[in-house]
């Protein structure tokens, strides 16, 4: 069945569309959203099947880890039990925005997300649909770009029809997005906190919260 085309803005979300692609992913269905970069995949975060879904639709291997999206830092406990003191440190200065943080991941969290790591990547968005997204489940949703592997990304939800006729449940139509760089990724989960990928943030703002901050990338 072709996918429903549900046109919001992706700024002041209205709760009846929000509720509605909340109640698709609380079936275990997917939906693509617009982020602040390019349009992704969400699916319910705790949802095996649906995240085994999106892989499948992505063409992308089994094992490879799934970023999640908080509706705001409280929810990271539901994926972390001891979050360290630097990830509050961080969370209350950069979200909601451009910092992915990985951290040890709970027993709670699927393998489908941690790729059997021990480990999770999430991020509160800038943007506000997918945090009230999540925010309407009660669950951290995929952050899973909308592209197949290895294909180019998508910036309107036109794209993301063509490119998936099938397979996918919902489209909330945002309007174009902005594209740009990623968000910059953070490991927190070792002995010592490092970069391992540059974004939007330059690692020079993270100095104050890590002085020890390893940097892996140039």
């Amino acid at each position: 069945m072709a996918a429903q085309i549900v046109p919001l803005s992706p700024d002041d979300p209205r709760p009846d569309r929000i509720r509605q692609a909340a109640d698709v992913l609380d079936r275990g269905g997917v939906v693509a959203i617009p982020t602040e970069t390019f349009y992704g995949l969400a699916v319910d975060g705790f949802c095996t099947a649906g995240l085994e879904a999106a892989n499948r639709l992505k063409g992308k291997e089994a094992g490879s880890p799934v970023l999640l999206l908080l509706s705001d830092r409280t929810m990271a406990a539901q994926v972390a039990d001891d979050l360290p003191e630097t990830f509050h440190a961080l969370a209350r200065a950069f979200w909601p925005g451009p910092l992915t943080l990985v951290v040890g991941a709970s027993r709670a969290v699927p393998r489908a997300v941690s790729g059997g790591r021990g480990t999770v990547g999430i991020r509160v968005p800038g943007l506000a649909l997918p945090r009230h997204l999540a925010a309407a489940l009660g669950r951290p949703i995929s952050g899973i770009s909308s592209n197949r592997h290895g294909g180019q990304p998508h910036r309107n939800a036109a794209d993301v029809f063509r490119e998936f006729p099938e397979g996918v449940d919902m489209i909330l139509d945002g309007g174009p997005t902005p594209g740009g760089a990623p968000s910059t990724v953070i490991d927190l989960s070792g002995d010592r906190p490092r970069v391992i990928r540059p974004g939007t943030l330059p690692v020079t703002v993270f100095a104050p919260f890590l002085p020890d901050l390893q940097v892996e990338h140039a």
